[in-house]
């Protein structure tokens, strides 16, 4: 049988797979069962491979496959492509827990987020464990700190250089002489300072007077320095404005170093609290040192008696002045105050008048609003006795807060 004669089935087989077919009707020859198999078999079919659908089996392509980080992103941004001024933008409209939290992502955020540029200002009041958070904050370079009533057993600053403090609130704070010395001693910037209520030590002193340029000090309360600390200090502090030094443990030696070495600029003063210490010589000292007081507070001075109206005629700067519970002051001499100082427009005498006195005190200095302020509020953070929760620092708000 020739090759033209055979079925297509056959011939392709042959052509396939290389067999040589041998003639059929030929003398002495036999197909095998082998040549049987391949004549008889179909031809075997090319699989199309698993991505190919019935609508692509002509037009054969390739699936590749995608980036982890593009295939996560979607078709959005990535915020590895944000350029480091966006993300900071976008971490300083965050809180402070936020932010803390953002820290932890990665190394690339922990710096941004810890960029001293958001932590300028930071308010950490009602903090529980506050020596970790202190030491965090301190480290990036914050500028205004206030931490009132705070808890600190031991501050470990061991990383070198001048922290950039300026303005710093401890009021209240449980806080030990060596730890406040490691943060104190590091400050040269400061210009508002409040340590009220803080056991101190010479060594403290010491470095506050590292600050010439300091503006407001609140030191009432404080005990645990020398009279001749105090006189250091005072003397480097030659811009003070405000000071409050009332109620510390004041020998004779202090309020005499005080009243000789304090400076010229200060124009608010809270000298009370000194019963058996402050006596008229100290305050004539006082009025030719700083004649430009504009509120002084001379509470609970005992020794002082109306001789003292004839030295204070002469601050004719003067707009407030407290004299409660200076029990040798007597209501007479009360009711020419007014006319001795001109320019006073504030009084306080609580525990000197009778209730049913002070309306006729008030008929007699018509001019002054008598008893108006009952709480001090010289050199202090945060004004005493308001009826609203004040978080703020010597007028200013921290933009970073412990939220609760």
């Amino acid at each position: 049988m020739s090759e033209d004669s055979l079925p297509l089935q056959e011939l392709s087989c042959q052509k396939r797979f290389g067999i040589k077919r041998k003639s059929l009707g030929s003398v002495g020859s036999e197909s095998t069962p082998t040549d049987l198999v391949l004549l008889r078999s179909p031809r075997p079919k090319q699989p199309w491979p698993a991505c190919l659908g019935k609508e692509n089996q002509e037009a054969r392509f390739v699936l590749a496959r995608r980036s982890r980080r593009r295939r996560r992103s979607g078709s959005g941004v990535s915020w590895d492509h944000l350029p480091d001024e966006l993300l900071l933008r976008i971490c300083g409209c965050l809180p402070l827990p936020d932010l803390l939290r953002v820290s932890a992502v990665c190394r690339r955020w922990r710096r941004l987020a810890l960029d001293e540029s958001l932590w300028v200002s930071v308010d950490l009041e009602g903090l529980t464990q506050t020596d970790p958070a202190l030491r965090l904050v301190l480290r990036t370079g914050v500028q205004r700190l206030r931490c009132p009533r705070a808890f600190v057993e031991e501050l470990d600053l061991s990383e070198p250089g001048r922290l950039q403090l300026v303005d710093l609130d401890l009021s209240g704070s449980v806080v030990s002489p060596s730890a406040l010395r490691s943060v104190v001693c590091r400050c040269s910037r400061l210009r508002r300072l409040s340590l009220e209520a803080l056991p101190l030590s010479d060594d403290v002193l010491s470095c506050l007077a590292q600050n010439p340029d300091l503006l407001q000090l609140n030191l009432g309360g404080c005990s645990g320095f020398s009279a001749a600390a105090l006189a250091t200090m005072l003397d480097s502090c030659r811009r003070l404005e405000q000071l409050n030094i009332s109620w510390c443990s004041f020998s004779r030696n202090h309020v005499q170093n005080l009243v000789e070495k304090l400076s010229p600029s200060v124009t608010h003063l809270n000298l009370s609290g000194y019963r058996d210490s402050l006596a008229l010589d100290d305050v004539k000292v006082l009025v030719d040192r700083c004649p430009d007081l504009q509120t002084l507070d001379l509470s609970d001075s005992t020794l002082l008696t109306a001789d003292s109206f004839l030295v204070l005629k002469r601050l004719k700067k003067l707009l407030h002045l407290s004299l409660s519970r200076c029990y040798h002051i007597h209501l007479a001499a009360l009711c020419d105050l007014g006319k001795a100082i001109p320019s006073l427009r504030f009084l306080d005498v609580f525990g000197l008048v009778q209730d049913g006195q002070l309306a006729a005190l008030q008929d007699d200095s018509p001019r002054l609003a008598i008893n108006a302020r009952p709480f001090s509020a010289v050199a202090r953070p945060t004004p005493a006795g308001a009826a609203q929760p004040d978080r703020t620092m010597w007028g200013r708000g921290c933009r970073l807060k412990v939220r609760f």
